[in-house]
């Protein structure tokens, strides 16, 4: 085989490569989702969004919560028996109410137990979703977030902070109109969040909780612990399986230039008796 020929090769091996890791990848992880249900004799469902790249241009490409998403979990959900359980793992940063909160219904009139499994975090209307469940299981440290509404850039809480604090003549036309969606806005998340939590509180904690998680207490990106969702009264739990921790690693971010973490990925334990100081 000459040059030219071996450097052709080399150029359609490179090509493939991408190409065949994605598929092992796939592989891979139907063969351990697979697993889990078989053990836990369930329906496992996975949300799960990465920052992606544009192929040809590179630039970053934020995944979210879309209609898309919640086509394919309530179709997932549909073609589940009523009584058999339902794993749902999120790993989002949130995304569309609209379609969030359409998952949330779903999963919150099926039958059969539905457990949201957070390894990393579930925010916003990832959040949503999982107050949904019947039961939530986080790693030590996954996190959930506030579900207050965002009106494009501005979060709608501080839309109506500035008609309330500001004199009426000096707000233009258009955060007016802004205002007066936000304020349409909190309430119908807030009633969303007061239906979906009425099976697992009292009518009165029920809407405190919805309260405080929609009225913009906190920035949108607060992150609520395990700690703090357990003193919220939420039906939680941090043992959370080890096969969805591994699950998460089979949905690998796209590999950048230079890797800003790194570490030898293989467990790492002390020595016989812990470590033991020498002169």
């Amino acid at each position: 085989m000459d040059t030219s020929s071996l450097i052709w090769l080399f150029f359609m091996l490179a090509m493939m490569q991408p190409v065949i890791t994605r598929r092992l990848l796939d592989a891979s992880r139907k063969r351990l989702i697979a697993r889990i249900e078989k053990k836990r004799n369930s329906r496992v469902i996975l949300l799960a969004h990465r920052q992606e790249t544009m192929a040809l241009l590179g630039f970053p490409l934020v995944r979210y919560i879309d209609v898309n998403d919640s086509e394919e979990v309530l179709r997932a959900i549909h073609m589940t028996d009523p009584e058999v359980p339902v794993d749902l793992v999120l790993h989002t940063p949130g995304g569309l109410v609209l379609a969030a909160t359409q998952i949330a219904r779903a999963i919150n009139k099926h039958p059969g137990k539905v457990t949201v499994f957070v390894p990393h975090y579930a925010m916003s209307g990832g959040t949503l979703i999982a107050l949904a469940a019947d039961e939530i299981v986080v790693s030590p440290h996954a996190v959930l977030g506030p579900v207050d509404p965002q009106l494009g850039q501005f979060p709608a809480s501080s839309l109506l902070k500035v008609v309330k604090e500001k004199p009426i003549a000096r707000i233009d036309d258009e955060t007016l109109v802004m205002a007066d969606q936000a304020e349409k806005a909190i309430q119908q998340v807030r009633d969303s969040v007061r239906e979906l939590l009425a099976d697992k509180f009292t009518p009165e904690k029920a809407d405190e909780l919805a309260t405080m998680l929609t009225e913009g207490r906190w920035t949108h990106d607060h992150a609520i612990t395990y700690e703090d969702a357990t003193g919220f009264g939420f039906r939680i739990s941090d043992q959370i399986p080890e096969e969805f921790m591994t699950l998460m690693t089979l949905y690998p971010q796209p590999v950048k230039r230079q890797p800003t973490v790194e570490y030898l990925p293989v467990p790492r334990h002390g020595t016989d008796g812990g470590s033991k100081a020498r002169a």
